[in-house]
Order: structure tokens, then C-alpha cells, then sequence
């Protein structure tokens, strides 16, 4: 007698708990991702003015481009929406801003004459549009069954 594999049920619609776990899933990566861009422009400001036998390294360049496609990834990944690689970007940006403006007593994070702070900005900037500028041109997801 031959035995005939029994065709399974199509998954039931998601449940409200599950539409709430991803929501919250969601917004704890976009959470994750704006901290992600505070901290890594903290950083990568902090190691504009490393140097080594008196002169400037350029390793706060090399960790904004890295950083920044790593966050855009996660942001996108993690949030699920083409839109957030702004969500590292926007605090990023402010931070990078906020340190080329001099202070009323005259300090000033990212000087005229750093040309590593100088080339930091231009990097990380440019690596974020470029990562957005892929998210716009990338084909819609496919429609998985069940969504």
C-alpha cells in the first residue's frame, strides 16, 4: 500500500503578538542603529587627532567608512525599510557638525588644518549617500507568501 505525504496547511496569518514582536523587533534595531551613529562619530571624532611619531594616521577615515556601511546595513536589515540609513546618518551628521563649530571659549573638535578630520567628514558623508543612493536603486523585495 503505497503512503501518500500529506500536503501541509498553508502557515495561519500572523497573530497580533507576532505584528507586535516584529514592531518592537523593529524599533529596537532602529534604536540600535541611532546609537550606532552617536557612538561611532564619538569615536571616529576622538581618533581624528591620533598620531604617531607627531604625525597625523588616517585611521579615523578608514573606521567611518567601514562603520558607516556597516550601520547602514543593520539599519536597513534590522528596521526593514529603505529609509533607515538616515536613522545612523541624522545623529552622525549633528556630531559632525556640532565638532566643526567653535565654541564661545574657542575650542573646536575638528580643525581647518586636520586633514584627517577634514577627510573623516567627506569619507563618512559620502559613504552614507552612497549606501542611500543604493537603497533608492535597489529592486523591490520579493513577496513572500503569507506576508
Amino acid at each position: 500500500m503505497p503512503v501518500v505525504p500529506e500536503e501541509s496547511a498553508p502557515p495561519p496569518p500572523p497573530g497580533r503578538s507576532r505584528l507586535l514582536l516584529d514592531l518592537a523587533l523593529r524599533v529596537a534595531g532602529g534604536l540600535v542603529a541611532v546609537l550606532g551613529g552617536v557612538l561611532t562619530a564619538v569615536l571616529e571624532l576622538l581618533l581624528a587627532t591620533l598620531r604617531v611619531g607627531g604625525q597625523l594616521i588616517g585611521v579615523s577615515v578608514v573606521l567611518a567608512i567601514a562603520a558607516n556601511i556597516a550601520l547602514s546595513w543593520f539599519a536597513h536589515e534590522a528596521v526593514g525599510r529603505r529609509w533607515a540609513v538616515a536613522l545612523p546618518a541624522l545623529p552622525w551628521f549633528v556630531l559632525m557638525a556640532v565638532a566643526a563649530v567653535r565654541t564661545t571659549e574657542g575650542d573646536l573638535l575638528v580643525a581647518g588644518d586636520n586633514w584627517v578630520g577634514l577627510a573623516m567628514i567627506v569619507a563618512g558623508a559620502m559613504t552614507f549617500a552612497v549606501m542611500g543612493f543604493r537603497q533608492v536603486l535597489a529592486p523591490p523585495p520579493p513577496v513572500r507568501p503569507g506576508d
